[in-house]
């Protein structure tokens, strides 16, 4: 397994994993429409470029033995001592081997690095019906919070806030 930031040159490539990926996970929670208007709003090859190089969002792609990408991971800082986990997902082929595990860990290193050795914070949405509620949970995050947030064309993520501290050096 290898895991390397992504560059704005990869954003085709996390479209591509998205469109894999993302409908998936969510056919069974969410109407087709939302999934599409999602889709774009997140994924759009000109969105993931204006995450990257105007909101100071990184996105890390996991590469499987073979060299085939498999997953992907976004943090942004939200606030002093504040980041927002903002994607995280590994092709339903290839779950359960430990990719979303590493994403998540690679994304917690790059928080302790960025925080530079202060104590610091990691939330993340999920929506209530997301089955990867437990894997938040087996990472040591705890619900903080819940709400409906209003996303455009008439559509709400329902979510629990998922957080967790990571503590100063």
């Amino acid at each position: 397994m290898n895991i390397r930031k992504a560059t704005l040159d990869d954003c085709p490539l996390i479209h591509e994993l998205a469109g894999k990926v993302f409908p998936k996970t969510y056919e069974k929670i969410l109407s087709p429409e939302q999934i599409d208007y999602m889709m774009e709003w997140m994924y759009s090859v000109p969105n993931l470029h204006r995450q990257m190089a105007e909101e100071a969002h990184t996105y890390y792609i996991a590469y499987d033995a073979s060299g085939q990408p498999c997953g992907y991971v976004s943090i942004r800082p939200e606030a002093e001592g504040l980041y927002h986990l903002e994607k995280i997902y590994v092709l339903p082929e290839k779950q359960k081997e430990g990719y979303g595990q590493a994403l998540f860990a690679r994304a917690l290193g790059h928080v302790k690095e960025a925080a530079g050795g202060a104590g610091a914070a990691v939330e993340l949405n999920v929506n209530r019906d997301n089955p990867a509620l437990g894997f938040y949970r087996k990472m040591g995050m705890t619900c903080a919070r819940q709400g409906d947030f209003p996303i455009g064309n008439g559509f709400f993520m329902n979510d629990y806030i998922m957080r967790i501290e990571l503590p100063s050096r």
